[in-house]
């Protein structure tokens, strides 16, 4: 879980992590904004077994509210994380907040 934070719409929010499964090769990482509905693959098959892939995701949100980035990896094998990451975030319109 990475800790809740407030960002400001129309600005971009970068998440950081790393992925490793025990020796076996990450395939992907990916990411979910629709609570798992579609997931966004990011290509890591150039890695190895012995070490963690880094994965950097950003985001821009254009519109406030509340969001949930789902973060899982794929390994070698086609094996999916059993339990997404999740990273939530509240996207706030600094105009609305100056008059509220």
């Amino acid at each position: 879980m990475i800790a809740p934070m407030a960002v400001e719409v129309g600005r971009p929010v970068r998440f950081t992590g790393y992925a490793e499964d025990y020796g076996v090769p990450i395939a992907a990482v990916q990411f979910s904004l629709d609570g798992g509905e579609t997931w966004t693959d990011y290509d890591v098959s150039g890695s190895t077994g012995d070490r963690w892939v880094h994965w950097t995701f950003e985001y821009t949100p254009e519109v406030a509210g509340s969001y949930c980035l789902l973060v899982r990896s794929v390994n070698d094998r086609g094996e999916v994380s059993p339990e997404p990451d999740t990273a939530s975030f509240t996207a706030f319109d600094p105009e609305e907040g100056l008059r509220g």
